[in-house]
């Protein structure tokens, strides 16, 4: 199992050191609302969250933790991005008894109003509109291999709009998460978005790969109250080198507060959030979550999820 897991570490880094490059390639990638943070749990600890995943939201940051929801989960985000652009995503995962693991479907979809057609001749408008936007639909699968390591993927499909043209594509996310067994201790290792390119004008653009590892504990763990630390460093093909961190503190498993901070962003800085979960029945509760992440020159981009779980 030791020789497995450090072959497939091996095979995980390899990608990301190929697409390693000595100069930044920002804004040469295209399907860029990938990247985009969906959940308010996971941006509130300043999107450290690829070694905590453990909750359904796990489809869009480290697959392999959907094997810690040991039912079935539902969860609907909001993202109310710069500029009137909006971000809608939806996760349902569910464990059948006859198969072993765990098994979501997923749905994000980045829209905004339509726009006004504007011409050099008509500056005010033609009195058409026309739509943009891009959805994806996924399809996750995880599992235990040892009662420490599990391992999981999501399959995407992608569809991207503008007007009258639309594009179509598929992705790839596949993640592992090793559990120490001291203090909580839990290491991840995700490669995000790989895929084959899309083409709008002729120009063929890649998807933005990333490679992500992290490492969270439990830093503070009382009978009430618990504090969950995290941390990672990612590498995304049109981008330099970025690092995460923040924390989660839990009150008696209803009231959570969380902080975080991205470091090396063109944007992102402080991000912060709160949640609260409460029974819904014998064997079902609700979380309501929110978040706040300074993007400095754009404002702040606020986050609302919720998750029913039973």
């Amino acid at each position: 199992m030791k020789r497995w897991t450090i072959l497939t570490l091996v095979v995980l880094a390899l990608p990301g050191l190929a697409q390693a490059a000595f100069f930044e390639k920002v804004g040469t990638f295209g399907a860029q609302y990938l990247q985009i943070g969906t959940t308010a749990r996971a941006t509130g600890m300043g999107a450290a969250f690829t070694a905590v995943a453990d909750d359904a939201s796990a489809v869009f940051w480290n697959p392999a933790g959907l094997v810690n929801v040991r039912g079935s989960e539902f969860m609907i985000s909001q993202v109310e991005w710069p500029a009137d652009i909006n971000l809608t995503s939806a996760v349902a995962v569910f464990n059948p008894r006859q198969i072993p693991g765990s098994f979501a479907l997923s749905v994000r979809s980045l829209w905004l109003d339509p726009m006004i057609v504007r011409t050099a001749y008509e500056p005010e408008g033609t009195g058409q509109t026309f739509d943009a936007g891009s959805t994806s639909f996924g399809f996750s699968y995880a599992r235990f291999f040892t009662d420490k390591f599990s391992s999981g993927f999501t399959l995407n499909y992608l569809h991207m709009g503008l007007a009258e043209t639309s594009v179509n594509s598929a992705s790839l996310d596949f993640g592992i998460l090793y559990r120490i067994g001291v203090r909580g201790l839990k290491l991840g290792m995700v490669m995000q978005h790989l895929g084959g390119k899309i083409n709008f004008d002729d120009r063929e653009a890649k998807l933005p790969t990333t490679f992500k590892v992290g490492a969270c504990f439990s830093a503070l763990q009382g009978r009430n109250h618990a504090l969950v630390a995290s941390a990672e460093f990612q590498h995304p093909s049109d981008a330099g080198e970025r690092a995460n961190m923040g924390v989660e503190y839990n009150l008696n498993n209803m009231f959570y507060g969380r902080l975080g901070y991205n470091l090396n962003y063109d944007s992102d800085a402080l991000a912060f959030g709160f949640g609260v979960q409460f029974a819904t029945g014998r064997t079902s509760k609700a979380r309501l979550d929110y978040s706040a992440v300074d993007m400095q020159a754009l404002g702040w981009v606020n986050r609302l999820t919720l998750s029913f779980a039973y």
